[in-house]
């Protein structure tokens, strides 16, 4: 106890002691999380110093009795943990958030007096100094996530709390969370609020931490995977195993109700093939068909896809709240884009001249850096219908038209003046045809990807991050891991570690080609 009382007072016995005239006492005065040496220092007794800890502790610990095999603490490597598989309920992790903070170098000072430091080579951190780029922190947390995994019992969740202003940090940890096994639930804001030093005083630094909640599937998902092997019901029954473990309904702070991000398609799609990626086994749907399946199978309330017996759940808070929950897209890539144009036309089938302003004024702003903007049109004309007067008009504009021009109600769909008015028309495919629309394009992003592949000399300074996804997917499906290294390597590396599915499938290329050899 007397150890640990002194050893709080190494900082202020040393000269990083700052003095501070407008401070009634002296004590521990040092800037935190950096060293840092005043122009003027304090030098305080000893026993001024540590008087206040004293009594403090004692009385602290006066009432405090601790009892056997309540608590058990370990120091070391999270990597290696000396607890045995599917033992432990539930896991809290606050991991080192990248290159925020230096902490085996910021430690240095109190662990040279107890006279043990740690083994910094293992630290899971992002320190170039020490060559320990964003590829090998990746690796380190996954040891760790893996670890945890192994401890974690079947069903039981995980929390993570990080920070770092970095994309491509947070999909490190998003990757090695998939990687390990874990399936992302949530991602939430944490309040604290008092910020740490880094939040406080850095202008890039994320001002609140955000909280992952993840779970290790149950066993019985894995069983019947392992039974059942590559099927279209394997896809469908991990949907459902995870549709029951998100939340319903997500409260928000002025008593109405927010999106739950999980239970967006395109969310849910992008999870589905994560589970399949770390099983290494090809994604037995496309989007097309997953997106088609989904709607069949599970009921959707305001964009967002539930379990039959969680509808009336929702569908109590949703009346109880008044407004719909909204989402509010951020457009930074082209597949944001066509996001947004997706939710767009569905409102709102619409010309070119209608749907440009909106577009414009969408991705005027914040759009990634080395990716290619696309033209409205060409993303029109690659992922959407445009209803051109011949024939009858599609039931998604004729829905819009009849229930927003009186004049237009109860025509039949080749009335000629609703023809007239639908023509030139933008629209979302129906299911049936998206199937058909999204071949094509794929098609044409794969004859792109391959002058990705043929490319030599210096690194493409723009791509398309379509082109790569589309590519990366098709290399992943035929075991073709030395392509997806190798146009990773064309281009900058932020391309492909700011975007969490090329990051996955370049870990898992990597983790590949190192078993083969």
């Amino acid at each position: 106890m007397l150890v640990f009382a002194v050893e709080q007072t190494i900082w202020g016995f040393s000269i990083l002691n700052r003095y501070s005239p407008t401070h009634f006492s002296q004590v521990n005065r040092n800037l935190n999380g950096v060293y840092y040496i005043a122009s003027q220092h304090a030098e305080c007794s000893p026993w001024y110093n540590l008087e206040g800890k004293f009594s403090r502790l004692v009385s602290a610990f006066r009432l405090f009795a601790p009892k056997s095999h309540d608590a058990f603490v370990t120091v070391g490597t999270a990597a290696h943990l000396p607890v045995s598989a599917a033992s432990v309920d539930y896991v809290f992790t606050d991991p080192p958030f990248g290159e925020n903070i230096y902490y085996a170098d910021l430690n240095f000072l109190v662990e040279a007096w107890h006279g043990v430091t740690t083994a910094a080579s293992a630290e899971a951190i992002v320190d170039s100094a020490k060559e320990k780029d964003l590829p090998w922190y990746e690796g380190a947390m996954q040891a760790c996530f893996a670890e945890y995994f192994r401890v974690l019992k079947p069903g039981r969740w995980m929390t993570v709390v990080f920070s770092n202003s970095r994309a491509s940090v947070w999909n490190a940890i998003q990757v090695a969370l998939q990687q390990a096994g874990f399936v992302v639930a949530e991602v939430t804001a944490l309040d604290k609020t008092q910020g740490s030093y880094r939040q406080v005083t850095s202008a890039n630094a994320v001002k609140q931490d955000l909280v992952v909640s993840c779970y290790k599937p149950n066993g019985g998902l894995e069983d019947r995977f392992e039974a059942r092997g590559l099927t279209d019901d394997t896809a469908w029954d991990f949907i459902r195993t995870h549709l029951k473990n998100l939340a319903v309904v997500k409260r928000s702070k002025v008593g109405g109700i927010e999106m739950v991000a999980e239970r967006d398609a395109r969310r849910l799609f992008d999870r589905m093939v994560a589970w399949f990626v770390r099983h290494n086994t090809p994604v037995p749907l496309s989007s097309a068909e997953f997106q088609a399946g989904l709607a069949e199978r599970f009921p959707e309330r305001d964009s967002m896809f539930f379990l039959p017996n969680q509808i009336d759940e929702y569908d109590r808070a949703r009346m109880q709240a008044g407004d719909p929950p909204q989402r509010d897209l951020f457009v930074d890539d082209e597949r944001t884009a066509i996001d947004w144009l997706t939710d767009f036309l569905k409102a709102k089938p619409s010309t070119y001249q209608e749907v440009h302003p909106d577009f414009t004024q969408k991705t005027g702003a914040g759009w990634r850096k080395h990716e290619t903007k696309p033209e409205l049109l060409r993303l029109l004309d690659e992922n959407f219908l445009k209803f051109d007067g011949n024939g009858p008009v599609p039931s998604q504009i004729h829905a819009y038209l009849s229930s927003n021009w009186k004049e237009l109600r109860n025509l039949d769909k080749d009335a000629p003046q609703l023809v007239e008015k639908a023509r030139n028309r933008w629209f979302v495919p129906d299911p049936n045809k998206q199937h058909d629309v999204e071949a094509r394009r794929e098609k044409s992003l794969l004859r792109e990807f391959d002058i990705y592949k043929a490319h030599k000399g210096k690194k493409m300074r723009e791509i398309r991050l379509e082109v790569m996804r589309v590519g990366f997917k098709a290399a992943w499906a035929a075991k073709d891991y030395r392509t997806i290294i190798d146009v990773s390597a064309k281009v900058p590396d932020e391309v492909w570690q700011e975007d969490e599915r090329l990051m996955m499938l370049h870990s898992m290329a990597e983790t590949r080609l190192e078993a083969e050899r």
